[in-house]
């Protein structure tokens, strides 16, 4: 399976102490240099820094179309754009993308499969991997500052059931 990250989903869940989902979930995931860059070469220590830098299921590939990545720069951040890019190179299974912008971008471009951080904890919450989703998304909204409509949080603590 071809797992393609951005860069949010792998420091959100490296805040929380849960970045191991991916491993668990996915065995593998590439992400493009772009993404490696936004959080390894930032200038300051960022959630998964140390982790994208040595964990052996993290890896790092170069886009090679840089034309269509630089088309996408014109609506998405670099990371989004090579990830983006990246999973159409190489007819990924999965795109991980949080970004609404971003994953209409990428669905118009013709990848079909596509979640985010949300996505990922209920699929884990799904396997068994964790016991509650609700306390996760609790502490990324109050340590992170990560944002989600009342509605969607709802919506993910139902389908969670919990």
């Amino acid at each position: 399976m071809i797992i393609i990250s951005d860069t949010t989903s792998l420091t959100n869940l490296a805040a929380v102490g849960h970045l191991e989902l991916l491993h668990q979930l996915y065995d593998q995931v590439i992400i493009p240099q772009a993404v490696y860059d936004e959080i390894v070469n930032v200038g300051y220590l960022v959630p998964g820094t140390t982790e994208v830098q040595n964990l052996s299921w993290i890896n790092v590939h170069l886009v090679s179309n840089k034309n269509q990545v630089n088309e996408l720069l014109n609506e998405l951040d670099f990371g989004e754009a090579e990830a983006i890019v990246l999973a159409l190179e190489l007819n990924a299974d999965l795109l991980l993308l949080d970004e609404r912008k971003g994953r209409k971008v990428a669905q118009n471009l013709g990848i079909k499969k596509i979640t985010g951080l949300l996505g990922v904890l209920l699929e884990a919450k799904q396997k068994g991997l964790i016991a509650n989703i609700k306390p996760i998304i609790d502490q990324l909204i109050t340590d992170n500052n990560f944002w989600i409509s009342n509605n969607l949080y709802q919506k993910v603590i139902q389908i969670a059931g919990e």
